[in-house]
């Protein structure tokens, strides 16, 4: 598939927003469906409808294949170890939430430490915090340094004898920071602590290897890599998947349920209770069809190609501040115009059809560090090209025009 005729594989940017052509840079947000995984969608519905693991008629086996289907395609895509360790959730968010309740209830008491980062998103922050109130247990954040680089090479000098845990995210949200998770890892088992990774942009941006990094919890989500809404992911490591009890109780998670006692199912599957979200599930394949077909060296080297441009553009325009190194950074990245809040910024783009967030993108921590109230964030997708550049840079010129003094 050529990269540059992607656009026509998504059927969104057809129509106009406020008379003009859609130039959607908040894929960090969200990313865009290509027809396919649209297609997915409809298919299921309307011809392959039916429960999974809960029947052996032929629409419920076929439902059931092709869900397990997406599980043995992300293996794949993350180079997991086995697919029996991919736990399907609604998002990145309840994958964190559940190792931080799992693990948290059985292995994290008063005092124990958890070390976390000034870039978390709120989504690997929250679930630790609930768990600081629960049990009493303490955060410790490992530092960024004046780029908004993590200060790695500080890990060593926040670990003690009750270091529990360590939960940090594999790409900012917010500047595109790159952090170098096998580093981290590589420290970590030395101590024989346990990495949690928030993955949610390191999925969509990065070419991911589980393997490679091996880390026990990576969390990420579907619908940043061009998949449906309502499906998130959790790679763990075996021994973990055993020594957790469930997150949710119900039907499809058991083996065997007496009066006395229940038996859990084995491996992922004894954190699949009650109906998934089947036909998102089954969709989410298509997405990964998709990258495939791109190939996703191709997709990070075309959204760096952008991030690089946009960077030197910008830094033609004074009243421009980026924010964070432009030196270790994926597809995103966040900036702020002298004098004009982000909400402005938005408001203004979104006249001339251009898509950004502005605020604190769940990060108020990292923003708070960087002395910001806000920021502009924009983020690159497979469907975006250098002609978005140019009417980014119109806009931060009408912006400058409207609250010209």
């Amino acid at each position: 598939m050529n990269i540059k005729d992607i656009k026509k594989h998504f059927p969104i940017f057809e129509q106009k927003i406020n008379g003009k052509s859609l130039v959607y840079l908040d894929s960090a947000n969200s990313s865009q469906k290509p027809k396919k995984v649209i297609d997915s969608l409809n298919k299921f519905y309307s011809e392959d409808f039916a429960n999974v693991g809960r029947g052996i008629y032929t629409l419920a086996a076929n439902a059931s294949e092709q869900y397990e289907n997406t599980r043995l395609a992300l293996k794949k895509f993350i180079n997991a170890s086995d697919e029996s360790e991919i736990i399907f959730t609604k998002n990145s968010t309840e994958s964190l939430n559940l190792v931080a309740s799992c693990y948290g209830s059985k292995f994290i008491n008063e005092g124990d430490e958890i070390i976390s980062t000034e870039l978390e998103h709120h989504a690997n922050f929250v679930p630790w915090h609930f768990l600081r109130k629960k049990k009493g247990a303490v955060i410790k954040f490992l530092e960024i340094d004046d780029k908004g680089n993590l200060k790695i090479e500080d890990l060593e000098k926040l670990i003690t004898k009750k270091t529990k845990i360590i939960s940090l995210t594999h790409m900012s949200n917010v500047t595109g920071t790159i952090v170098d998770i096998k580093k981290v890892v590589e420290i970590a088992k030395i101590h024989n602590i346990p990495v949690c990774v928030d993955g949610t942009q390191g999925a969509a941006h990065l070419d991911v290897n589980l393997k490679d990094i091996d880390c026990d919890f990576y969390a990420f989500s579907g619908h940043k890599m061009y998949g449906p809404t309502g499906v998130g992911i959790l790679n763990i490591k075996y021994k973990w998947l055993e020594a957790f009890e469930p997150f949710i109780g119900g039907g499809g998670m058991i083996d065997n349920v007496s009066k006395e006692d229940i038996n859990y199912a084995k491996g992922a599957w004894k954190f699949e209770a009650g109906t998934m979200p089947t036909a998102e599930i089954i969709a989410l394949n298509e997405s990964i069809n998709f990258i495939n077909s791109i190939g996703k060296q191709e997709i990070i080297k075309h959204e760096n190609q952008l991030t690089k441009k946009a960077l030197k553009d910008l830094k033609n325009i004074k009243e421009v501040s980026v924010v964070g190194d432009p030196n270790t950074r994926g597809g995103v990245f966040s900036f702020n115009l002298k004098d004009i809040h982000s909400h402005d910024v938005s408001t203004i783009f979104d006249s001339e059809g251009i898509a950004v967030r502005g605020g604190h993108h769940c990060c108020q921590i990292l923003h708070d560090k960087l002395n910001l109230n806000s920021s502009v964030r924009v983020s690159f997708g497979v469907y975006n090209d250098e002609k978005d550049i140019d009417v980014l840079l119109k806009g931060i010129g009408k912006c400058q025009s409207v609250f010209k003094k």
